[in-house]
């Protein structure tokens, strides 16, 4: 299938790793221009570097919660390519631990990331022809678990924001949606971790999953890129599941 989304400009918050690394393969896959970013100068380096040959791609290494960072690289994206036209809000602190430092992480980079990143893209959607803003959230968003700490609470909060910016903007053409991964399991990210430092959280997660699995970042990544594309034009406002039917309740 054709996402008719070549020569189009795709931004990804965390690019470098996981899903976040899988969304920019995905978007370079199908021909499109991608900016991403990262915290680590050396880990953005390395990815520009491996996916140069992938098509056109530009790293930059900023931290989401700089709101003046987050804008510039906005716009110096939106110069650069001439314009911004799938955005993807994937970068998490990943801070489950139920700390006051937690809080506040979980806030500034998930939240306050993903709010500051539609604000400084919205203007620029607004210009394109297939204007498509998606953030990542997680089932820990929509039930409770484990992580329903700063982590899981921040999670929710960027649904509800979503689908309030998808009414606001739907008279626009811009779409806005949330894709929520269950368990993914990749190397450097949560779940190898637990899996030697707390092997009884690990099998009691990977039990839950009725697939006997648990995802992986390009599963997650394939569903996001559609998502983005025209092809899913009538999509705007939906929380996209995408957890092997991990999560038992009825979405009506």
């Amino acid at each position: 299938m054709d996402l008719r989304i070549g020569g189009k400009t795709a931004m990804v918050t965390g690019g470098t790793r996981g899903i976040g690394r899988a969304i920019v393969e995905a978007f370079l896959a199908e021909g499109a221009n991608v900016a991403f970013c990262a915290r680590s100068t050396q880990e953005v380096a390395d990815t520009e570097l491996e996916c140069a040959a992938q098509g056109r791609v530009i790293g930059t290494a900023l931290d989401v919660s700089d709101s003046t960072s987050l804008n510039n690289w906005v716009e110096s994206t939106a110069a650069e390519f001439g314009g911004i036209d799938m955005v993807v809000a994937n970068v998490s602190a990943l801070a489950i631990p139920d700390t006051e430092e937690n809080w506040y992480r979980s806030f500034n980079v998930d939240l306050m990331g993903t709010v500051n990143l539609a604000k400084a893209t919205i203007a620029h959607l607004k210009d394109s022809e297939a204007g498509s803003l998606i953030a990542i959230s997680s089932v820990s968003g929509r039930e409770a678990d484990f992580a329903s700490g700063p982590y899981g609470t921040m999670k929710t909060a960027i649904i509800g924001y979503m689908a309030g910016l998808a009414l606001q903007l739907a008279e626009t053409g811009v779409r806005v949606n949330t894709v929520s991964p269950g368990n993914t399991y990749h190397p450097n990210g949560v779940w190898p971790g637990i899996e030697t430092g707390d092997p009884e959280l690990f099998d009691y997660a990977l039990g839950l999953n009725p697939t006997g699995r648990m995802g992986t970042p390009e599963e997650t990544a394939a569903s996001v890129v559609f998502l983005s594309s025209p092809c899913s034009s009538r999509t705007s406002g939906a929380n996209l599941l995408i957890d092997g039917a991990l999560t038992r309740g009825i979405q009506f």
